[in-house]
């Protein structure tokens, strides 16, 4: 039985340098609460000005991670989903600039009366009262609020002085920070350095905050004299440095700060009184990702190859679905413009399936098209998602409906064969940001096809992010060649998922199902892909 203490908050900074992974922290102390019986929420605070990632280059910010609400997060808010199995939404993700834009909204309506705006209280105040919000929205146990960034920044210094404010509004019986930190190993001294965690943890004093708990991430394991040297000199209890040496899997983290009972500390600290985590599940899938039995290589054919975490959560969900499938599933990274200038076939020789995943702009495309088309000819197990399933269709309706020069109107504008088309209900839209079709929608799949096999129902709904659609004047055409139109949207008409006849596994969905993928229940689409893989390597 979960004894009820009230809503307990958890502060998750990092330093020294970014991605350190505190969101793998913090979804990994998530996970460990709710096994313990605790309702758990988390959230993100971006120092950033941006309303949100979706404007910006997935070079620039990796993947833009979208809700079932339509918003677009940053990526950690997958990582949050993936462990804790709670669907996040638009108030788990905050950036400065829906900070200031609110206080600024409030100012011209006159809400301050007369006084003069300023950081500290009403930029605080309104980063306190996001804080707020989740907890009024969703009644939890406890409240993960990560930091983006590193304790030091000049954009963090508001978030990190309300954070420090929190503490005396709810109680410091109620609060608790968690500090995560870099020790570089020095190879050519032989030695783990300790004083960067140490100037991180200073910088932090400095700012009021003084963290009951810290996360040293670390490649090779801390001794136990350095762990109490950190402790001694950034003044915490020796049992509070958690050791987070680097894993063969991310899904292994929680397992290890199980280990180092990190979560009976922070019970401990915050009063709560549950049972142990029950993490045999957990446990079992983590074992089946460690322990594959086969092996399968498939192509991601992308454009922005450069930075993977521009396609983290398909990353995972590869690794979801392999471990369903009990095989490690070897990604080839191809870029697409390598296809467009060489040709598929030395680079797709040896793969036993090709994914095309969705972007924006025609940088890359024809290269796309030949990795469809060689996947097609050769019956190779093809995944299409958003932009990758338009190349779908553009490409059955150039070689196989006999439309010459078929495009999108995305990337051409005076098109003979516009087969794929910009949404009716964005032709007038000028904002970029926010507009897209954005969130869950529903779909209503056919049967006999590879969809209704994987999902075993008629009726789904997932999540999309896209402003162009197969173009429904050319629907009659393609499928009179033979192009399969298994999933549609009839409310709003429109097509969600294409595949092929005579092909082994050949399936396009406009939505993107690795946004719902999970380590414990593997998105069905991503479990038959790499099913249909292994059949084909065999």
């Amino acid at each position: 039985m979960v004894k009820k203490t009230g809503t307990k908050f958890i502060f998750v900074t990092g330093g020294v340098v970014s991605a350190l992974g505190k969101g793998i922290a913090a979804s990994s102390i998530g996970l460990l609460l709710k096994q313990r019986g605790l309702k758990i929420s988390i959230l993100k605070l971006d120092p950033y000005l941006n309303l949100d990632p979706g404007t910006m280059s997935p070079f620039q910010h990796g993947e833009v991670y979208v809700t079932e609400d339509g918003a677009e997060t940053d990526l950690d808010l997958g990582h949050y989903e993936r462990f804790i199995d709670v669907n996040m939404g638009k108030i788990n993700n905050a950036t400065a600039g829906q900070i200031y834009e609110s206080v600024l909204s409030n100012e011209r309506r006159g809400d301050y009366l007369g006084g003069t705006v300023q950081v500290i209280p009403h930029i605080t105040n309104e980063i306190k009262s996001r804080i707020h919000n989740v907890v009024n929205e969703n009644k939890l146990d406890v409240l993960i609020v990560e930091i983006g960034g590193t304790v030091g920044d000049i954009e963090s210094l508001p978030f990190i002085e309300s954070i420090r404010q929190f503490k005396f509004d709810v109680g410091t019986q109620n609060t608790l920070y968690v500090h995560l930190t870099y020790i570089p190993y020095i190879s050519a001294a032989g030695e783990l350095k300790t004083k960067p965690t140490q100037h991180s943890v200073k910088s932090l004093q400095e700012l009021g905050i003084q963290p009951d708990i810290l996360i040293p991430r670390t490649e090779q394991s801390i001794p136990k004299s350095a762990k109490e040297k950190i402790a001694l000199f950034c003044n915490v209890e020796k049992r509070c440095v958690i050791e987070a040496k680097d894993q063969a899997t991310i899904y292994q983290v929680p397992l290890e700060f199980n280990s180092n009972k990190l979560d009976d500390i922070i019970c401990e600290k915050l009063g709560i009184d549950v049972p142990a985590a029950n993490l045999d599940d957990w446990k079992k899938y983590v074992k089946y990702v460690k322990n594959p039995v086969h092996n399968v290589k498939i192509a991601i054919v992308g454009k922005y190859i450069g930075l993977k975490d521009s396609y983290k959560s398909i990353v995972e969900a590869f690794i979801h679905a392999g471990s369903e499938n009990r095989a490690k599933v070897e990604l080839v990274w191809v870029n697409s413009e390598e296809v467009e200038h060489n040709g598929p076939g030395d680079i797709l020789s040896d793969v036993s399936g090709i994914l095309v995943p969705g972007g924006f702009g025609d940088r890359g495309i024809e290269g796309k098209l030949l990795a469809v088309k060689y996947a097609r000819e050769n019956k190779i197990p093809f995944f299409g998602i958003c932009l990758g399933m338009q190349c779908a269709v553009i490409e059955f309706a150039r070689n196989i409906g006999g439309m010459k020069n078929a495009n999108s109107t995305e990337f051409a504008r005076k098109l003979k064969y516009p087969v794929i088309d910009l949404m009716s209900d964005q032709k007038k839209i000028k904002r970029k940001g926010g507009t897209m079709r954005l969130g869950a929608f529903d779909c209503e799949i056919e049967k006999g096809t590879n969809m209704y096999n994987a999902y075993g129902t008629t009726s789904i709904s997932e999540r999309h992010r896209h402003r162009f659609e197969v173009n429904n004047d050319y629907i009659g055409t393609l499928e009179d060649c033979g192009l399969i139109l298994s999933g549609r949207n009839k409310e709003l008409n429109l097509v969600e998922a294409i595949e092929l006849q005579d092909h082994p596994w050949f399936v396009g969905v406009q939505y993107h199902p690795e946004l719902k993928s999970r380590l414990t229940n593997a998105h069905p689409l991503f479990r038959d892909f790499v099913k249909a893989a292994l059949n084909f390597q065999k």
